[in-house]
C-alpha cells in the first residue's frame, strides 16, 4: 500500500530518457501553442499601429505578473503534490489539490480588485501619450477583470501535469488556444457580422481563450485524473499543507514575479530612449516564448518526475532526470537561437515594422538570443532545485539575474552606450546567473543525493 503509486504511475518506472519526451512534448506544444496565440494577438495589433503594439507592450509586465502568482502557486502544488503521489498518500494528495484551488480564486481576487481601479493609474504612471494610454487601459482592464479564466487555467493544469497527464493538460491549453486564435481578427476588425473592437476585441478573445482552457481542464480533472478526488463536501482549509505548496511555491513566486519586474524595469529604460524600442522589445519577447516555452514545457516535467522519485527514495532516477533534461534543454536553446539569428528581420516584417524598427528589433533579437545556451543550463538546474525541496536556491538565481545584474546594467548600458548596445546586459546577466546557478545546484545535490555534483 505504501507504494502503490509508485508502481502504478509511469514516472516511477517508465525509462527517464523516454519518460522526459513524452511528458514533455505535449506541455511544449501546448506552451508553444500559448505563444502562438500572443503573437497572433500582436500580429494583428500591428495593423491598428505602432503605438497599439507599444500599449500591449506595457501591459505584459502586469499579465506577466498574473502568470507569476499562478504559475509559482502552481510550482508548489506540484512538487507537493508529486513527492505525496510518490510516497502513496492519497489523502495528501487530495488535500493539496483542494487547498491549491482556493489559493487560485484569492489569486483571482486580487487580480479583479486591480482591473477595476488601477489600471488607469498604472497606465498614466507608464506614458505621457493619450493614444497609447487609451489603448492600454481599453486591453489591460478587460484582461484583468476576467482573468479567473487564465488563473483557474494554470491551475488545473498543474493538477493534470503533477499526475503524469500532460496530454490531456496540453489538449486543454490547444482548445483555448484556438478559440483566441480564430476569434481574434473576427473582434479586432469586425469580421463575420461581429463589430469592429479594436484592441478590446483583442483582449476579449484572450479571456474567452482562457475561459475555455478552464473549461476544458476542469472537465479533464473531474473525468480523467483518478489520482485526485474532487470533493467539496467537509473541504477545509488546511495552513499546514499551504505552508508546504508556499515553502516551494512562495519563492516561485518571488522569482517568477521577478520576471514581471524585469519586464516593467526594461520598459521604463527603454521608453527614456524611444517608444519604438519599447516595441521592439515587446515583439522580441512574444518571439523569445517561441523557444522558451518548450524549455519551460521541459522544466515543467522535469519537476514533476524529480518530485515524484525524489518523494519515493529513487535517487538514481532524479539524477537520469536532471542529467536528461539539461541535455534536451540544451538543444532546444541552441536551434532556437540559430532561427533567431536567421530569421529576425523576416519575424519584425510581419508585425509591419517600420524601418527603425526594423534597425533596433534586428539588433535586439540577434544580441539577446546569444545567451540561450546559458539560459537551458539555469531553467533546469532552478526546475531541479524545486524539485528536490529548495526553492530558495531558484529565488537567489532570479534575483541576482534581475535585480542585482540586469536592470543595473542596463540601466548603466543606457547612459553609456548607444542603444543597439545596450542588448548586451542581457547575455551578462545569462552567463553571470548561470555559473551562480552551477555552484548552488552542485551544492544541493551533494545534499540531498549524497554525490558530488551533476554537471
Amino acid at each position: 500500500m505504501e507504494r502503490f503509486f509508485t508502481r502504478d504511475n509511469k514516472m516511477g518506472t517508465a525509462p527517464v530518457s523516454r519518460l522526459l519526451l513524452t511528458m514533455s512534448l505535449p506541455l511544449m506544444l501546448s506552451m508553444v501553442m500559448e505563444a502562438l496565440y500572443n503573437v497572433v494577438d500582436s500580429l494583428f495589433i500591428s495593423r491598428i499601429g505602432e503605438n497599439a503594439i507599444t500599449a500591449l507592450s506595457l501591459a505584459f509586465p502586469i499579465q506577466l505578473l498574473v502568470v507569476s502568482i499562478t504559475v509559482g502557486t502552481g510550482v508548489g502544488i506540484n512538487a507537493v503534490l508529486s513527492r505525496l503521489l510518490g510516497e502513496g498518500d492519497r489523502r495528501g494528495v487530495n488535500a493539496a489539490a483542494a487547498n491549491g484551488i482556493f489559493l487560485a480564486a484569492a489569486t483571482y481576487v486580487i487580480f479583479l480588485l486591480f482591473g477595476l481601479f488601477c489600471t488607469e493609474r498604472y497606465y498614466g504612471s507608464q506614458t505621457a501619450d493619450a493614444e497609447i494610454y487609451r489603448y492600454g487601459v481599453d486591453y489591460l482592464s478587460i484582461c484583468m477583470i476576467w482573468s479567473f479564466g487564465g488563473v483557474g487555467q494554470i491551475t488545473f493544469q498543474r493538477l493534470l501535469q503533477s499526475t503524469g497527464r500532460t496530454a490531456l493538460s496540453m489538449a486543454s491549453q490547444l482548445a483555448g488556444a484556438l478559440i483566441n486564435i480564430v476569434l481574434d481578427p473576427i473582434l479586432i476588425f469586425g469580421l463575420c457580422g461581429a463589430p469592429a473592437c479594436g484592441v478590446k476585441g483583442a483582449a476579449a478573445a484572450t479571456v474567452i481563450g482562457q475561459i475555455t482552457a478552464l473549461a476544458a481542464a476542469v472537465y479533464f480533472n473531474l473525468r480523467m485524473n483518478r489520482d485526485i478526488s474532487f470533493k467539496l463536501r467537509g473541504f477545509r482549509l488546511d495552513f499546514n499543507m499551504i505552508k508546504k505548496i508556499y515553502a516551494i511555491g512562495a519563492p516561485a513566486i518571488v522569482m517568477q514575479s521577478l520576471n514581471s519586474l524585469m519586464a516593467l524595469g526594461v520598459n521604463l529604460i527603454l521608453i527614456g530612449l524611444s517608444s519604438t524600442a519599447v516595441a521592439a522589445f515587446g515583439i522580441y519577447i512574444k518571439v523569445q516564448n517561441f523557444v522558451f516555452m518548450p524549455a519551460f514545457g521541459l522544466n515543467n516535467a522535469v519537476i514533476a518526475v524529480a518530485a515524484f522519485n525524489y518523494g519515493a527514495g529513487n535517487e538514481p532516477r532524479v539524477r537520469q532526470t536532471i542529467r536528461y533534461g539539461m541535455i534536451y534543454a540544451a538543444a532546444i536553446m541552441l536551434a532556437g537561437m540559430f532561427l533567431v539569428q536567421l530569421l529576425a528581420l523576416p519575424i519584425l516584417r510581419l508585425f509591419d515594422a517600420s524601418a527603425e524598427l526594423l534597425s533596433i528589433g534586428g539588433r535586439a533579437m540577434r544580441v539577446v538570443s546569444a545567451g540561450y545556451i546559458f539560459t537551458a543550463y539555469m531553467l533546469i538546474a532552478q526546475g531541479a532545485c524545486q524539485a528536490l525541496g529548495n526553492g530558495l536556491y531558484s529565488l537567489i538565481v532570479t534575483l541576482l539575474r534581475v535585480v542585482v545584474v540586469l536592470l543595473p546594467l542596463l540601466w548603466l548600458f543606457s547612459v553609456v552606450f548607444p542603444l543597439n548596445e545596450v542588448w548586451w546586459a542581457f547575455v551578462i546577466s545569462e552567463i553571470i546567473s548561470t555559473l551562480v546557478s552551477a555552484l548552488l545546484l552542485r551544492r544541493l545535490y551533494a545534499e540531498r543525493l549524497g554525490a558530488g555534483g551533476c554537471l
